[in-house]
């Protein structure tokens, strides 16, 4: 029985030290418990698969055509799409020592540049197209800005050359504490910072997060994948959560509720992570009451409040138990989750209790001092699970995690006496909408740029979809000849940053609540639109569709 706490602070428990093991290991353990099992299913193409043991060929090949180009320790930007192939240059990379940069395919030329600018990038691997645009060119165009940048391929061509190849018979040596991948996360001043995320740490905390759901060695899991491989949830969660546990995960290249039914019937899945849009998209598909689900057992959410409605009827119309797992990138993405047998009131309204091998506290925010337990403050976290720091930036590093190693979260939390956290606020100006940070200040930068806007302002509206949409507070220029075209400004913000970004809906004031300093209130322009005080003069709000990508707009 666990001892009841008598302050909001955790302490590290588990039974034995944590594994933390590199790609390669993992792999190789993955190897010899099923060599001939599936690994990998092409979830656009099903009878397009790859067993463990050619997996780990592919990823040996790739390995071995990184290394002509690149050293142990370099950076290898991956600008593609969700695939299989995108997985097996993850391990590739990982194999070889190659530190991978995880690039959103929605982003644009600047975003995708100063990606590579800071990253310090050696090599920009990218996909041909996504969405119609034309992924060569845009690529093409962000390496020329970006000095350390010495080859530029597409992912055909890399994978051709794979073939080409002898795999890789002795691989370099890796560390556990080495830097595995680094994801692209932003905090309060809107500036994407590189989160370091290594190999050890990978390796524990979605191995544990996979055991919390009750995955089991003797079952392994059949792991429907729908969450973007550049993203926390999808390359960490489901990959190497299916991998430890040497199961096979469907790959979808994006999000569709008909397709993820039918790919759970047909392939027998039994656990998906999901964000609550996607859970809504599933339960609204009209496909669904035909579809055999009763393999699918567990679906792990998280990313956006949830419901205890949409827990209750997720469960009773699906028939599978639902968890919630709870983290940041720089947490490489989980810290706590709720676990199996939990009540449902737990499930929807905590975040669950801490994983094994972590120190977990709420903290006043100003003091740093352990709070009692019950009040309200700041989420902190230390241990393995901790990335090892912002990359080429130690300002930022140090702002995030304090001299004794706790990293602040910047989310505003509770801890009762049983451990379990409850997420009341942030500390940061942050959006979730589908599961994705947005991040303010980035919008607003992107805004203040076109001449017809004088200020901006962007905060959340509650959605009942998203769980959050993006608005956009402006004040014209003054002295205009005709009103403000929002039309205009909707579509300079598109040409600028990826469409889940781009304010959904608008609203226009002649003045903004400010504090004595002249700082804007955003919190009373999010209060004045929640009572409905200001009405949008556009919305470019979708019904929603059970087709929709949650990650993107």
């Amino acid at each position: 029985m666990t001892p009841r706490l008598t302050e909001s602070f955790w302490p590290a428990r588990g039974d034995a030290p944590p594994r933390r093991r590199t790609m390669a290991e993992m792999l190789d353990a993955a190897v010899a418990r099923r060599p001939d099992a599936a690994a990998l299913v092409d979830g656009a193409a099903p009878e397009r698969r790859l067993t463990y043991r050619e997996l780990d060929e592919r990823a040996r090949r790739i390995a071995a055509v990184l290394l002509e180009r690149l050293a142990p320790g370099d950076h290898l930007a991956l600008w593609a799409p969700n695939s299989i192939d995108w997985v097996c240059v993850q391990f590739g990379a990982g194999l070889a020592g190659v530190v991978l940069v995880t690039v959103n395919p929605a982003y644009q030329r600047d975003e995708l540049r100063h990606v590579l600018v800071q990253s310090r990038a050696r090599m920009l691997v990218h996909a041909e197209e996504h969405r119609g645009r034309d992924l060569a060119a845009v690529a093409a165009g962000a390496a020329e800005g970006a000095a350390t940048v010495e080859h530029v391929e597409a992912l055909a061509a890399l994978l051709a050359r794979a073939d080409r190849t002898a795999p890789l018979a002795v691989l370099p040596a890796v560390a556990h504490d080495a830097v595995a991948q680094i994801q692209y996360t932003s905090g309060t001043t809107g500036v994407p910072k590189g989160a370091m995320l290594t190999h050890g740490g990978i390796a524990v905390a979605y191995t544990q997060v996979a055991r919390g759901a009750g995955v089991t060695p003797d079952e392994p899991p059949t792991w429907i994948n729908a969450m973007p491989l550049f993203h926390c949830g999808g390359a960490g969660v489901a990959t190497i959560g299916t991998v430890s546990h040497a199961g096979t995960q469907v790959v979808m290249p994006a999000w569709d509720a008909g397709t993820f039914l039918a790919l759970a019937e047909a392939e027998r899945g039994t656990i998906t992570l999901a964000v609550p849009t996607m859970l809504v998209g599933l339960l609204e598909h009209p496909s669904r009451a035909g579809r055999d689900l009763r393999s699918l057992s567990t679906i792990l959410t998280g990313g956006a409040t949830v419901p205890r409605d949409l827990v209750l009827r997720v469960e009773r119309e699906l028939d599978a138990r639902v968890l919630i797992t709870f983290g940041q990138t720089e947490s490489h993405g989980t810290m706590c989750m709720t676990r199996p047998g939990d009540a449902v009131d737990d499930i929807a309204a905590t975040v669950g209790y801490p994983l094994d091998h972590v120190d977990v506290r709420i903290a006043d925010p100003d003091t740093g001092a352990t709070l009692p337990i019950g009040a309200l403050g700041e989420i902190q976290v230390r241990g393995g699970q901790v990335m090892c720091g912002y990359h080429a930036d130690e300002e930022a590093t140090a702002a995030a995690i304090d001299p004794d190693g706790w990293l602040r979260f910047g989310d505003l939390g509770t801890m009762d006496e049983r451990g379990y956290l409850r997420v009341v606020g942030r500390l940061k100006d942050m959006i979730i909408r589908g599961g994705e940070n947005i991040y303010p200040r980035e919008i607003e930068d992107a805004l203040i740029a076109h001449p017809d806007v004088s200020e901006v302002a962007v905060v959340g509206v509650a959605d009942p979809t998203w769980g959050e949409e993006v608005a956009a507070v402006v004040r014209p220029a003054p002295d205009r000849d005709a009103p403000l075209d929002v039309d205009v400004l909707h579509a300079f913000c598109r040409e600028r940053l990826a469409g889940y970004k781009c304010p959904r809906l608008w609203y226009v004031v002649p003045t903004f609540p400010a504090t004595p300093s002249g700082k804007v209130q955003k919190h009373r322009l999010a209060d004045m639109i929640a009572a409905g005080d200001l009405e949008p003069v556009a919305s470019y709000q979708r019904p929603p569709r059970a087709a929709d990508t949650a990650q993107v707009g």
